[in-house]
């Protein structure tokens, strides 16, 4: 139902809450990237590339974990307290990160940060997707990536500000016994501590999700909800289609997931959600010091250079965001997959001739500005959309964990790839897979702008006989 009766100021404020877990989500993200070159010192693995793995990794044992468990206990207990445990997550794992003085401590601590990004990466574009009316979904959505970009751009400018200049050519030993190496990088995780106290307090004060509150019949206060985003008539026609939807019967079985037009749309959910991650883009910001080092840049330079990829990333999520619901989800995701296999063919080849400076800075731009304007935002929000309600908070969760498991795969195995392939072959690497996402894209990833919720369940969700042909590209 279209109108122009909608609170925007209301759901502005409601998605804007529900996204500073993408705020925290990217901090948390990109900060250790930042802080990599002095903890790596203080805890003493700079020549171990398994534990500068593990080290970068850990927490995404922590995002699995997260992904797993958000789905049943988001459907049994609602979005609203799941975010409030990620938030007091994140508050706690700020603290202990920056306060650790032992290589194990740091990990459990990184580990219990990655469970509130597990939780928060799954929720806040479900709850976001669940309060907004179909033909603003796109973008009310995208305010979750757009935050995300920002918390990644807050962090690449704080670690730059903090880290006195490093001369180049320092010593391992110097950089330990520096202010960086013993007390810089421990603030570039405490600043973590403000937003994610605000986001706890503001989170008291968000309502549940009308979906959630529909079909656990709480019927009168999901329709409270649905009249201040859209006036009583709106509420009555939401809450009419979100009950034909539903069965009464709102426990997951595994047989339930098994239905061939339920699992065809879930297997679509997991392999997108893995291939956003297995597309390559944050072996950039996790190890932006190999990647620019590579391309000849000392400690402090390599820095400033994280702050202009930062940059890059959010003007072109603002781009993702106007054109989400005018070019279509499908549209986006090819131009995404498509552009980056091109940017790595070329960046590998540069890598190979040994190259340096700034033709890699820019691919390395391009790069992270396509992905930013396709794969990153579009993912989170055709993963928001596709899912039948009863079921959206355990598909969510098995692609969110989908997502994550490819996310420490990749995060695991780049200093082991970058050191037997080099920088070359292992970018050739994520170019190949590029082009396979682009494949699966094009054969099977249905186009959803402009439906309701319960149209596209109506239409995918529930019958073994749906077809991609009902949902051609615009």
């Amino acid at each position: 139902m279209k109108n122009d009766t909608y609170n925007h100021l209301y759901l502005f404020i409601i998605s804007m809450i529900s996204a500073m877990g993408g705020f925290l989500f990217g901090y948390d993200w990109v900060v250790i990237g930042g802080a990599k070159p002095f903890y790596e010192r203080f805890f003493g693995i700079t020549q171990s590339p398994a534990a500068q793995g593990w080290a970068m990794s850990c927490a995404l044992v922590g995002c699995l974990a997260g992904a797993a468990i958000s789905g049943i206990l988001s459907d049994r207990y609602g979005r609203k307290k799941l975010l409030m445990l990620s938030a007091a997550l994140f508050l706690v794992s700020s603290w202990l990160t920056g306060a650790a003085h032992s290589f194990q401590s740091f990990v459990v601590y990184r580990i219990i940060g990655g469970i509130g990004i597990g939780l928060a990466s799954n929720l806040s574009p479900m709850y976001i997707a669940e309060v907004t009316p179909a033909h603003l979904r796109g973008k009310y959505v995208s305010i979750n990536q757009l935050t995300l970009v920002i918390g990644i751009l807050a962090a690449q400018i704080f670690n730059w500000l903090i880290a006195e200049p490093v001369p180049n050519g320092a010593t391992d030993d110097f950089i330990l016994q520096s202010w960086n190496g013993q007390t810089g990088w421990r603030i570039m995780f405490w600043a973590a501590l403000v937003p994610s106290a605000l986001f706890l307090l503001l989170l008291i004060w968000l309502p549940e999700s009308p979906r959630w509150l529909a079909t656990k019949n709480y019927g009168d206060k999901a329709r409270q909800v649905l009249g201040k985003i859209g006036g009583a008539a709106y509420a009555e026609s939401e809450l009419q289609a979100i009950t034909q939807t539903a069965d009464g019967d709102t426990r997951v079985r595994l047989q339930q997931l098994l239905k061939p037009g339920v699992s065809r749309i879930l297997l679509i959910g997991i392999v997108i959600a893995a291939f956003q991650q297995w597309c390559g883009i944050n072996v950039i910001f996790n190890y932006a010091e190999e990647v620019f080092a590579a391309a000849g840049y000392g400690v402090s330079q390599i820095l400033l250079n994280i702050v202009i990829t930062g940059g890059v990333n959010l003007i072109f999520t603002l781009v993702a965001m106007y054109t989400v619901d005018r070019w279509g989800r499908r549209r986006l995701m090819l131009i995404g997959a498509g552009g980056l296999a091109m940017i790595y063919a070329i960046m590998g080849l540069l890598y190979f001739m040994h190259f340096s400076g700034w033709p890699l800075l820019l691919l390395v731009v391009m790069a992270i500005g396509c992905y930013a304007m396709s794969l990153a935002p579009v993912t989170w929000v055709v993963l928001s959309e596709i899912f039948p309600n009863r079921l959206r908070g355990s598909m969510m969760s098995i692609a969110t964990l989908s997502l994550w498991a490819a996310s420490f795969g990749l995060t695991y195995t780049f200093p082991l790839l970058n050191s037997a392939l080099g920088a070359s072959g292992t970018f050739w690497g994520y170019g190949v897979i590029c082009i396979a996402g682009f494949i699966f894209i094009r054969s099977s990833l249905p186009e959803t702008k402009g439906k309701t919720l319960e149209e596209i369940e109506q239409s995918i969700g529930t019958t073994a006989t749906a077809d991609n042909r009902h949902f051609a590209a615009n």
